[in-house]
């Protein structure tokens, strides 16, 4: 296997967020389920937009979060992602890049708008997204450079990429690609609605190998195996998938491999304000510690301490070096 010119490269639906605060009356007035995201057309995400009150707007997207953390890190990452070239995809383009991102993904010159996702985060930190994809939709098998996915030590792709056809097929070129290369390819489940959609796909990628790590939820997990106890649900994930992790929010990640289980405990915070991008930043963590050989138990712990940075303060992106926060909590950087 060549040497890797980065570290970790993902690929997602490239989305701009808008974040608000509100309280539950603003999630009933407008029929959202709590926690979840849904897929809304450009209609309703202006219905939304008009009645949020001061925003907070920032790139975003699952895996281009995660990517921007494991740059944070240190680590060299790449992400494939389409905007439209449009005020939004600009300054998307702008934002990713100057977070240390390589982002070459040629932008669509005409077609629906950049997508956006409107996050509404209530009182107790919860996140609850309503999200039009538009131009990320657009993103193409041609979007994907063989070469860049054959250069990168491994290939990280969001379930939300379940959703549009196009993207679809352009992840599976993707993760063919890598494997031909000797790469490794992780998967994250996304959204416990977004596995309710696509269930018998995603427990194919796993068990046929085409992804290598899968990243879930308790809620994902429940989902995944539709049942409700969840050693049950762990001992078919650890059955199935080659190397796996669980977030259990404040109990904490369960890493699971053919070699065994390992509990890690969430790092302690202060206060949730807003747990939008918790699974992306823990991902991160997860994903530089393995690009760095530094174990399972020390991916765990790295992991939970990004989430925990990143759940203290809106918008999901991290707001100090967590370089240097892992240095000061004597984790391996």
């Amino acid at each position: 296997m060549s040497s890797a010119k980065y570290d970790v490269l993902g690929i997602g639906n490239a989305i701009f967020d808008v974040l608000v605060t509100a309280d539950e009356g603003f999630l009933n007035r407008h029929g959202m389920t709590k926690g979840g995201m849904a897929l809304i057309d450009e209609a309703r995400a202006a219905a939304i937009y008009q009645d949020m009150g001061p925003a907070t707007e920032m790139s975003g997207g699952s895996a281009a979060n995660t990517i921007v953390g494991v740059a944070n890190l240190g680590a060299r990452a790449a992400y494939v992602g389409k905007v439209r070239d449009d005020q939004i995809g600009r300054l998307y383009t702008h934002d990713i890049r100057a977070a240390g991102v390589a982002f070459e993904t040629k932008a669509a010159a005409d077609g629906p708008a950049t997508g956006c996702s409107y996050i509404v985060v209530t009182p107790d930190g919860e996140r609850t997204m309503n999200t039009y994809l538009g131009a990320a939709q657009e993103l193409m098998p041609a979007d994907i450079d063989p070469a860049q996915v054959a250069a990168s030590a491994m290939l990280y792709l969001e379930g939300y990429l379940w959703d549009p056809r196009n993207a679809k097929e352009a992840f599976v070129k993707a993760a063919t690609i890598a494997h031909e290369a000797g790469r490794q390819v992780a998967l994250t489940l996304s959204d416990s609605f977004c596995v309710d959609r696509y269930r018998g796909e995603f427990l194919d990628l796993t068990r046929n190998g085409t992804v290598d790590l899968v990243f879930a939820n308790e809620a994902e997990l429940h989902s995944l195996y539709q049942t409700s106890d969840f050693d049950t649900a762990l001992k078919q994930l650890r059955s199935d998938a080659r190397l796996a992790v669980v977030t259990r929010s404040e109990k904490g990640c369960v890493v699971v491999s053919k070699d065994g289980v390992i509990a890690v405990p969430a790092y302690p915070i202060e206060k949730i304000v807003d747990t939008t991008g918790a699974g992306d930043l823990f991902a991160a963590g997860f994903l530089f510690a393995l690009a760095r050989g530094a174990g399972y138990g020390n991916a765990g712990r790295l992991g939970a301490l990004a989430a925990a940075e990143v759940i203290q303060h809106i918008g999901a992106r991290p707001q100090v070096s967590l370089k240097e926060l892992a240095k000061q909590n004597g984790l391996p950087v």
